[in-house]
């Protein structure tokens, strides 16, 4: 599997921006397109597959926390979100919508590049062992889902699956393995602390969101991940009849 076989997308509306990510991992051996909008950047999907999409959130037309929520309901695309510093709102939006990673204007282009590279790395085994689920698959009990560990995806009785992104599976798995525990937001943070963007409580929180409606846990009565008011969270299979 080589990395120079990857495809990457830059959405961005600055020439300049778009010049300098696209000389970068073109240096590196990167196949890289780019867009100056997010219905660009659509057409060029539709057309073909890319490892990675480096998304402005303040696009003309068409924003990016639009386009990554649309790419995510059908895709598992590694995607990296390009805010401006003051943007904290939408970062957070942005996880909820189902972005990976993000970097701040200004950036380091060195850093995004390391960024992109574990993320395709990430997207393309994930890919691998998608298509390669040939070996026993290590299943962890949640709800009426199955963990499937080595896939790093959530299947139900009838086996359709559910896919998780890196920051979900780490988290829903720490969750699992101390089942009946409470874990305080700090030892969330501890178990995902190798994603290369910086974990916070917020973060925590929005994670744990996605994953409960992945899990099709009813917000307001949540049976599997309880939130313990003014600690943090635990995992238990037992029925909450307190909601």
């Amino acid at each position: 599997m080589l990395m120079s076989d990857s495809k990457i997308l830059i959405v961005d509306d600055s020439s300049v921006i778009r010049e300098t990510l696209e000389s970068y991992f073109a240096e590196e051996g990167y196949t890289v397109t780019s867009a100056e909008t997010a219905e660009a950047a659509e057409q060029l999907l539709i057309e073909q597959d890319f490892d990675l999409i480096l998304l402005d959130i303040r696009l003309p037309g068409k924003d990016g926390l639009t386009l990554t929520r649309e790419l995510r309901s059908r895709s598992e695309v590694g995607i990296i979100l390009v805010t401006g510093k003051q943007d904290d709102i939408d970062r957070i939006i942005g996880l909820e919508c189902g972005a990976d990673e993000y970097v701040c204007k200004p950036f380091n282009a060195r850093e995004v590049l390391a960024r992109g590279k574990n993320l395709i790395r990430r997207v393309r085994k994930q890919r691998e062992l998608s298509k390669t689920a040939v070996e026993e698959p290590v299943l962890q009990a949640i709800g009426t889902w199955q963990l499937d560990t080595s896939r790093r995806v959530l299947v139900k009785s009838d086996r359709s699956v559910n896919q998780l992104t890196e920051g979900e599976f780490q988290l829903l798995l720490a969750l699992k393995m101390s089942e009946g525990a409470v874990l305080t937001r700090d030892q969330l943070m501890d178990r995902i602390k190798n994603r290369t963007w910086n974990a916070t409580d917020r973060t925590i929180d929005v994670l744990i969101g996605r994953i409960r409606r992945k899990l099709s846990e009813d917000p307001l009565c949540p049976q599997m991940i309880i939130t313990v008011h003014g600690v943090g969270y635990l995992f238990s299979h037992s029925a909450q009849d307190d909601c």
